[in-house]
């Protein structure tokens, strides 16, 4: 078995065993990250690398759309929101602009971060009542 097939399969065990809340922390990171290899490789001249990677946090954005439990107001705020960067990523996409993949990284970060504070409050208040 060679590297790649045993990082992929610990990938996937890692995936498999992760905690709901933890996957969804996963991909706000992934979708950040994707996006900040798209506005370097613009700047390296590299089109294709940053479409890949563009289009991998738009798949992660979708991703977060289709999840949504609609049945809750947020989950409407939330889709709206998700559009959004959707668009910009589309549109940073199709003019390769950093501004707009910029724009989108800073709302996907506000939104991990918020994220992150309510996995923590929820977890202090668990704590609280064991």
């Amino acid at each position: 078995m060679n590297a790649a097939n045993t990082a992929s399969m610990y990938k996937k065990q890692q995936i498999m065993t992760t905690a709901p809340e933890n996957l969804t922390l996963m991909l706000y990171n992934g979708a950040i990250r994707f996006i900040g290899e798209s506005i370097q490789a613009i700047g390296q001249g590299n089109m294709e690398q940053a479409h890949n990677a563009n289009i991998r946090a738009q798949d992660i954005v979708r991703e977060f759309m289709v999840t949504l439990k609609m049945q809750y107001d947020i989950a409407h705020n939330m889709f709206a929101m998700y559009d959004y960067i959707n668009y910009r990523l589309i549109q940073a996409n199709a003019k390769k602009d950093v501004r707009q993949l910029q724009e989108a990284r800073y709302i996907l970060t506000e939104l991990r971060d918020a994220w992150i504070g309510a996995m923590k409050q929820i977890r202090s208040v668990e704590a609280v009542g064991r």
